[in-house]
């Protein structure tokens, strides 16, 4: 549906010009017919308006053809410029190549289909319904008062052409100035309506402690009156598709529709008071939306606008290079939260066995570490049934015997155990520690000895890796950055040269920057072979529609004026670069080539008559042909840019999910569309004129290399100048 949005208003720009040159046709045809019939003593109906009834079928229809002749190969080469552009859009990968390729597909096929209907469907159509009283255009107000307000300057910019086309490369070089200031990003925020809270505090926080902060984030996250739900998981789910630490936490909150919110409540100032309230000490904040989570996390792994990936290969080493990063990141503005992953604080209990003792009492490592596992963590020992469900049954020691070293070393090993783990039939102590002093032991009911743990093994604390990462076959830990009131570009371009500044990499260990910002410069990469590419197709069939290469360059430097009106809308909205914003670009790229066409070929047309007649013979009639061909061709010129700006001004009121991304496509459009048709109805003419005065001034100076215009049949025709 995207695609068709941005679609619907250039997919009747053909429709409307070859209706409103059929108009012009028809007025020539009905006025030429009027005074025929006049000269035959004939009543003839006059008025405001066009009687097309006077023409027979068969002179309609001629009309119908002269007029779609006249115009429609260059309306479908246009329309064609239009589908083309936009195949940079189909060499977009991952995320956004999955996001943008169906509207590229939709926009792509319906251009096509349009451009076919162009020559095909539409002047059948106007044969057939283009009929009856029509309005004269000097008759219509809108149209009398543009060409009132148009000809006057359309006369001052001919007469002052070098200063026009200073200031029109001056207005081009300014926009450098808010260019230069619109930040950069990978893609603009898509509102979910759901809110992922994904909090972080340093290894070793125990369940119980974890579930009070849990509790206490949820009911404060609940408070807000823009929350409907919310829901919090602190550790990792039943399934090995999830490995999130006890230290990391979860949170799905669940949004109210937008029109229940506070009064000039927005989704940034939301997360803002949010992340104020949830301000809890040893705990780094980070806030997302579910789906754009999971996709980032399954795509590099970092949950956070901006990752910094550090490879080498200790894991110590590793570590510190980490939290020298975060501190690093902390001192820049923009900065929401840090997190460096601790590679080695997590906390273990090590049981280093005794092999010498333990053999003193006939035990092996396996009969030990047997205990240890039965003991510590559970041993399923029978199955419950209740009803069709199955539970297993584990046995271990409780909580309280089991949660201190000193306390396991109290762990009792009976002592009269075989290799395989059993006892002796008769249930006696080993003949190879009988009589052995059993100091310190047990003995049980049986008359089986028992030995204490800490007599056969040293149990100690110890620290070590949590979690093991590794990428490319290279141990790497992370450091989540969250970024506020920045855009992603320039906050990594600091966030580098204080890092440059303040960390020094050993031998042997690197920095990747990851998260949105490796999708940004993998796009980026993407499109500057892509779109120049495209820009050089879109000049092929420019060249293919006019044969002149000059013709093609007028066409062309629309483009880079159609920017400059998209450049100033989007600074204006605070809208950062970004994928969509470049889409539309590429979309205006299209559609600023479609106005200049239609504004060459009038503009060919009274060139062209008026040479036939041998009407340029200096300046002034250069002018005259020039005024003819962009005076009475307004209106088609206006309707066309107002078609498409018509059809986009929805997309920019839009709220909901997906509308900042359509915003973004759109903005560039409309303010290209606004530029680039005052280009079309001010410079173009300019230089039009000018180059047109170039090759007559050739031609008198070499009539044999150029044709005289004063010589019917010997000239070329506006398609093989230049």
């Amino acid at each position: 549906l995207g695609g068709i949005a941005i679609a619907i208003g250039a997919m009747i720009d053909a429709a409307i010009v070859m209706i409103e040159n059929m108009h012009k046709h028809l007025e020539r045809a009905v006025e030429a017919k009027r005074d025929v019939l006049a000269a035959d003593g004939r009543e003839v109906p006059g008025g405001d308006r066009l009687h097309t009834g006077i023409l027979t079928a068969r002179e309609r229809w001629a009309v119908v053809l002269e007029s779609s002749k006249e115009v429609g190969p260059a309306l479908f080469f246009s329309l064609l410029i239009i589908t083309v552009s936009f195949l940079p859009v189909f060499a977009l990968e991952a995320q956004e190549g999955r996001m943008f390729k169906p509207l590229a597909w939709t926009k792509t096929l319906a251009m096509a289909a349009a451009s076919l209907l162009s020559v095909t469907l539409v002047p059948v159509a106007m044969g057939l319904f283009v009929r009856g009283r029509i309005h004269k255009e000097e008759k219509n107000p809108i149209s009398r008062g543009l060409t009132k307000v148009y000809r006057p300057v359309l006369d001052w910019v001919l007469l002052r052409r070098g200063p026009v086309v200073a200031g029109a490369i001056a207005v081009l070089m300014l926009t450098i100035i808010p260019f230069s200031r619109i930040g950069s990003e990978f893609m603009p925020p898509l509102n979910e309506g759901t809110i992922l809270y994904m909090p972080t505090t340093l290894p070793g926080i125990s369940v119980a402690t974890a579930r009070e902060t849990l509790i206490k984030q949820d009911s404060i996250l609940y408070a807000f009156p823009e929350v409907e739900s919310v829901f919090g998981k602190a550790g990792r789910a039943t399934t090995a598709t999830d490995p999130a630490p006890l230290a990391m936490f979860e949170t799905t909150i669940v949004l109210k529709p937008q029109d229940e919110w506070r009064e000039g409540m927005t989704y940034e100032r939301l997360i803002e008071e949010m992340d104020e309230a949830m301000d809890f000490p040893g705990i780094t904040n980070s806030w997302t939306m579910p789906i754009k989570g999971r996709i980032d996390m399954l795509a590099t792994g970092i949950r956070t606008p901006v990752g910094v990936k550090v490879f080498g290969p200790d894991l110590e080493e590793l570590a510190r290079i980490g939290k020298q990063v975060e501190e690093a990141a902390n001192m820049v503005p923009g900065t929401r939260s840090a997190f460096a992953e601790r590679a080695v604080s997590g906390y273990y209990i090590d049981i280093d066995i005794d092999r010498v003792a333990a053999a003193r009492y006939g035990l092996n490592v396996q009969d030990i570490q047997m205990v240890i596992a039965s003991a510590v963590g559970g041993m399923t020992i029978t199955q419950t049934v209740e009803g069709r469900e199955r539970y297993g049954v584990r046995l271990r020691y409780p909580q309280e015997l089991r949660d201190q070293p000193e306390k396991l070393a109290e762990l009792l090993i009976p002592v009269g155990m075989r290799r395989g783990g059993g006892m002796g039939a008769s249930g006696s102590v080993s003949p190879a520690i009988a009589g052995m002093d059993m100091a310190g032991g047990a003995q049980m009911a049986s008359g089986t000895a028992q030995v204490p743990l800490g007599q056969v093994a040293t149990i100690r604390r110890t620290t070590g890796p949590m979690v093991i990462k590794t990428e490319g076959a290279f141990p790497t830990a992370w450091v989540f950055l969250d970024v506020t009131d920045r855009d992603i570009g320039s906050y990594v371009r600091d966030v580098q040269a204080m890092v440059d500044e303040m960390v020094t990499l050993p031998a042997g260990y690197t920095l990747q920057w990851s998260g949105q910002y490796e999708y940004m410069q993998r796009a980026k990469q993407k499109l500057q072979y892509v779109v120049p590419a495209t820009l050089l197709i879109i000049f092929l069939l420019l060249y293919f529609n006019f044969r002149s290469v000059g013709e093609s360059l007028i066409v062309m430097l629309s483009l880079p004026f159609a920017m400059v009106g998209g450049v100033l809308l989007m600074w204006v909205a605070g809208y950062n670069w970004s994928v969509a914003s470049v889409i539309g670009l590429i979309a205006l790229a299209g559609v600023a080539a479609e106005i200049g066409v239609v504004m060459l070929v009038y503009l060919d047309q009274a060139y062209e008559k008026r040479r036939r007649e041998g009407r340029l013979r200096g300046r002034l009639e250069l002018f005259e042909a020039v005024r003819e061909g962009a005076g009475q061709r307004l209106r088609p010129v206006v309707m066309t840019a107002s078609a498409v700006i018509g059809g986009l001004l929805p997309i920019l009121w839009g709220h909901g999910t997906g509308a900042s991304v359509m915003k973004r496509i759109a903005a560039p459009m409309v303010g290209g569309m606004i530029s680039a048709t005052l280009l079309t109805m001010l410079v173009i003419p300019v230089v039009y004129s000018a180059w047109r005065e170039w090759q007559l001034g050739r031609a008198d100076a070499d009539p044999e290399a150029v044709p005289s215009p004063a010589e019917p049949g010997s000239t070329p025709t506006a398609g093989t100048a230049g």
